[in-house]
């Protein structure tokens, strides 16, 4: 079934980027021992990942969202386990470690881009409804995120970073193998037959359609603005705040993994949770009390301890509530979005999304090295605290609960409140 190829190839791809997300600032702290450095590479890696999103929307449906989602992952697997061989032959001088970084960030985008704008096609041919499959969709990329992170944690103490790394590009070629397979012969998958011929100016006219929809569209500005800010001090504490927490005060690798475990088993609960009762209860008070759950906490927590016990209870409790976010964001960005809009607004949405993170793990690496590791945390989840108040405070989140629009035409609101069809990373 093509619903069931497309997540379990998300589940190893998703795996996989949790072996880079804790193996490579490990690798970088472990042959440079800089905070700084590892806060550099964050950066090349995020970077193309924003360029990638804001212009790769007209591309996605032109080459077809299989052969993207294909090419993607060779790209991705290629880059990430050439680091380690390099490494082994003496050969990784810091600028090829940041440009493998960077070449694997503008693939992986449009793959993950490609992979997601498919979920309501397949959703209808699986006979699920979509915020049911959205649920799926999240609950078993962050199941494979934990299981990924604790894998992570163990072969970084048995092998060393640099095996890890190789592990995930190994992920990348099973999760190309699968698309490749499971979307043959689905037509939604392939490239777009009636779109006009290529040129510079339809390729701008569509790349405007895509930014012009957001841009007149509140509630979605506002996701924008609000997830763009997460993701930002969240590529901080990833790439940054949590592997120097854990090398400095809990113990090393072995750590870092558990934590990230918890808070993937969390979110795994979440998402299963609200897939099941979430329906029952309205979006917007829901979305309010978990974005607040999911992120200072952390920060406060790790700021103030050091030891391994609360940060981890606090970890299991941010991932529960960080487990109903995407759902929701899904769903509702799908009743917002036009079938014929949704890889151009997907692109810019996920472009706007990430447009702080190149520097949340720059400016993290920079804060660890003048204001120490205590100021860096209260610094960085204060911000998060700040960004997470918006959806109890600007009016465009009332939205949230509106209905959907017509799913025939580009841009025209329907009058039918409530219904349903429904992804920025929160």
């Amino acid at each position: 079934m093509p619903l069931t190829a497309v997540l379990t190839a998300n589940a190893i791809s998703a795996s996989g980027s949790s072996l880079t997300l804790i193996g490579v600032p490990w690798f970088v702290l472990e042959t440079t021992g800089s905070p700084g450095r590892a806060g550099v590479v964050a950066f090349c890696a995020t970077l193309p990942i924003v360029v990638s999103a804001l212009v790769g929307g007209p591309v996605i449906d032109r080459a077809g969202r299989r052969r993207v989602s294909v090419g993607s992952d060779v790209v991705c697997g290629l880059a990430v386990a050439a680091i380690p061989l390099l490494h082994q032959a003496d050969l990784l001088a810091f600028w090829l470690l940041c440009a493998l970084m960077a070449l694997g960030g503008l693939a992986h985008t449009p793959g993950v881009t490609a992979r997601y704008v498919l979920l309501p096609d397949l959703a209808r041919r699986s006979g699920t409804t979509l915020s049911r499959a959205a649920s799926g969709y999240d609950a078993v990329a962050r199941g494979a995120r934990m299981t990924g992170a604790a894998l992570a944690g163990v072969l970084i103490a048995l092998t060393g970073a640099g095996n890890v790394l190789l592990v995930d590009g190994a992920t990348f070629a099973v999760s190309a193998a699968l698309v490749a397979a499971g979307l043959r012969h689905v037509p939604e998958a392939l490239p777009r037959r009636d779109a006009p011929p290529v040129s510079v100016r339809t390729y701008k006219a569509e790349l405007r359609e895509g930014y012009a929809y957001l841009a007149r569209t509140r509630l979605l500005l506002a996701v924008v603005a609000m997830v763009m800010l997460m993701n930002g001090t969240d590529q901080g504490w990833n790439a940054v705040l949590l592997p120097v927490h854990a090398e400095r005060h809990l113990g090393g690798a072995p750590q870092l993994g558990l934590l990230a475990a918890l808070f993937g088993a969390g979110g795994l609960s979440g998402a299963l949770l609200y897939g099941l009762v979430g329906h029952r209860f309205r979006r917007r008070t829901v979305f309010s009390v978990c974005v607040l759950l999911c992120g200072a906490p952390r920060y406060a927590v790790a700021a103030l301890t050091g030891t391994t016990l609360p940060l981890a209870a606090t970890m299991v409790v941010a991932g529960l509530a960080s487990g109903s976010l995407n759902p929701i964001l899904t769903t509702v960005i799908y009743e917002k979005v036009p079938d014929a809009l949704r890889s151009r607004v997907a692109g810019v949405l996920t472009a706007g999304c990430e447009l702080a993170m190149p520097l949340g793990g720059l400016a993290a690496g920079f804060l660890v090295e003048g204001a120490g590791l205590r100021g860096a945390l209260l610094v960085v989840g204060g911000l998060y605290l700040l960004a997470t108040l918006s959806p109890l405070v600007f009016p465009a989140w009332k939205d949230m609960d509106a209905g959907a629009v017509s799913r025939t035409g580009p841009g025209r609101p329907s009058a039918t409140p409530g219904a349903r069809t429904p992804h920025p990373s929160a």
